[in-house]
């Protein structure tokens, strides 16, 4: 199927979405970590727009956005499908991956990050989190195996209880979503999230700078 190539950063829940990607779809690929805070000229050459990790090449051919990258994954290699046949299905993964990306995660990061109405943002997060709690109905969001909304939620299963215990303020509890906390269990502790992800002790180390000097 061609050479395939990945730039990306350990810090990012977003470049390690298409690590996780790769690896279940089992497609050998070359991985170029990147420093943010010097990019490479590869990455921007193949993100010129963003200029942003992550960058996927196909066959010299790149593509940017992790959420656009993953559906090209699952449409080139057959092999684990991450989004449903039916095309209502497909649509609400889509759906949900987005609201993910668009509601999810900058809230949750704002509520972890800015103590300015840092109570206010934490409540907005627990309320886009709710919506999640209620659609969750296995193991994970695509079924008995993961899919499109799984992978795209992996800020969610890894970076938010690694970050809410750096900084103190808990966002994700068992006491409040028992069927995510489940659920992220489930999903970072799969094999191959586990073999390529950061782990705990990792991002910990990864954003413990960001927090002294925001202190």
């Amino acid at each position: 199927m061609g050479v395939v190539k990945l730039y990306g950063a350990r810090g990012s829940p977003f470049s390690s979405r298409i690590d996780v990607a790769l690896k279940l779809k089992g497609i050998v690929y070359k991985y170029y970590k990147e420093d943010l805070k010097n990019k490479s000229g590869s990455l921007l050459k193949y993100n010129p727009i963003h200029k942003k990790v992550p960058a996927f090449v196909h066959n010299e051919k790149p593509l940017a956005e992790s959420l656009v990258i993953l559906e090209y994954i699952d449409e080139t290699w057959k092999t684990h499908p991450f989004l449903p046949q039916h095309p209502y299905e497909r649509a609400q993964a889509r759906f949900w991956s987005r609201f993910i990306d668009d509601k999810v995660e900058p809230t949750a990061w704002k509520a972890l990050w800015v103590k300015e109405e840092q109570k206010k943002t934490v409540e907005e997060a627990t309320k886009y989190l709710e919506f999640l709690e209620k659609e969750l109905k296995g193991n994970y969001f695509g079924g008995e195996s993961i899919g499109m909304v799984d992978i795209a939620g992996n800020f969610i299963a890894q970076w938010i209880p690694a970050l809410q215990e750096l900084v103190g303020v808990e966002i994700l509890t068992e006491a409040k979503f028992p069927k995510l906390c489940k659920w992220s269990h489930h999903f970072a502790t799969h094999p191959v999230v586990k073999e390529v992800s950061p782990s705990k002790e990792e991002l910990i180390a990864i954003f413990r700078p960001r927090l002294n000097t925001t202190n």
